[in-house]
């Protein structure tokens, strides 16, 4: 599973959109929040087995997934009140064989299309027919600086070189590309490597996510980092904001948009568009609040991690899903978050991991189990 679902941006985002559509408080009274991002799980085969897999993916046909025209029917719905970047995902996305077909069709209906992809299947035939379907934007992961560690995590050997070999594909064809890395224990001590391997590729952007026990991944919980690393994490990540050209983004990692605002009130600066991009105008877990899932089955969750079904977009309009799910609604509504997360003054910039909570309790409005913050009085309004 190539894109690991938070509530970040995966795969690109547009600033200029960000400008003319701020983030919305979700409880302001003005309906339902702008649907930002929307992770499309376009088919679960793939032709690795990661082992940090959400779908516990496989190298197999699966049964039920959406028809070309149910694609063509739910993008149609999608643009007919929102326009979303859409990040077609997997599973391998470039095993299905009308992926192209879809992603154009999406591009046609003004969406801004990306995909999230291994790597191993991106040739320089390959990333041409995605510019010409229209896709801005690709993820390539590499959850290692060296074959050693990326093929230990992708359980498959060559598939370091087979993303290097993705990588020199999309530069040669001119294809905007990001680097996505999962962080565990296995790789923390890896992670300046990788970012320093990603500016020497020629990515635009670096993504990093912070491990969500589900699927393959609750079999490597244990290699999941403690919440003193993941703080540390954090603030290194948040330190290279000036020192690499490349985007940053931390994805499943709803602190770091506290630790942002703490480091930048130190240092006598306000956090705004103008001053820290896209960062300013988001927050830490944006599932079922300005991002939404949909499974190769059509499911609808708040994010990949995070397996609550909000209805199917074979029985109901997605619209009506984004806008009525009692899951969603409840996840827009900070008052219902409990513990130290619903008294948190960060609570709308942060807002905790809600699958990370969900799996360690039960309880997806539960507090972020990683979370070492503990808030010193009542959340400000």
């Amino acid at each position: 599973m190539e894109l690991k679902q938070g509530g970040g941006h995966p795969a690109g985002g547009d600033e200029s959109a960000a400008r003319r559509h701020p983030a919305r408080h979700p409880d302001r009274g003005d309906g339902a929040p702008e649907l930002r991002l929307v992770a499309w799980e376009v088919t679960r085969t793939c032709n690795l087995a990661c082992v940090h897999c959400r779908a516990a993916a496989l190298d197999r046909p699966y049964e039920n997934e959406l028809s070309t025209a149910e694609c063509r029917a739910f993008l149609d719905e999608v643009a007919s009140f929102a326009k979303p970047i859409i990040i077609l995902t997997g599973g391998e996305p470039l095993l299905r064989s009308d992926i192209f077909e879809i992603a154009a069709y999406g591009h046609q209906k003004g969406l801004r299309m990306t995909m999230a992809v291994n790597g191993t299947l991106l040739t320089r035939d390959v990333a041409r027919k995605m510019i010409e379907s229209g896709i801005q934007r690709i993820s390539i992961s590499l959850d290692g600086a060296s074959a050693e560690t990326h093929d230990r995590f992708r359980q498959v050997q060559g598939a370091f070189q087979g993303a290097l070999h993705g990588v020199a594909s999309a530069r040669a064809a001119d294809l905007d590309f990001q680097i996505n890395t999962t962080i565990t224990r296995l790789n923390l001590h890896e992670l300046p490597a990788i970012q320093e391997l990603a500016v020497s590729l020629g990515s635009v952007a670096h993504h990093i996510f912070l491990l969500v026990p589900m699927g393959r991944g609750r079999e490597i919980e244990e290699q999941a980092i403690s919440a003193v690393d993941y703080e540390k994490t954090l603030h290194w990540f948040y330190e290279q904001r000036q020192r690499v050209p490349l985007q940053l983004k931390a994805t499943c990692a709803p602190h770091y948009y506290r630790i942002l605002r703490e480091r930048s009130r130190s240092e006598g600066l306000d956090v705004t568009f103008e001053s820290h991009g896209l960062d300013a105008v988001t927050r830490g877990c944006l599932g079922g609040v300005g991002f939404a899932f949909v499974s190769h089955v059509g499911q609808v969750q708040p994010c990949g991690y995070l397996e609550l079904d909000c209805g199917n977009i074979r029985e109901k309009p997605f619209r009506e899903i984004w806008e009525r799910s009692p899951v969603f609604l409840s996840l827009r509504d900070f008052k219902q978050y409990e513990g130290k997360c619903g008294r948190c003054k960060y609570v709308r910039v942060c807002g905790g991991c809600r699958a990370r909570a969900y799996e360690a309790t039960g309880s997806y409005l539960a507090p972020e189990p990683l979370c070492l913050y503990e808030p010193p009085g009542a959340p400000v309004r």
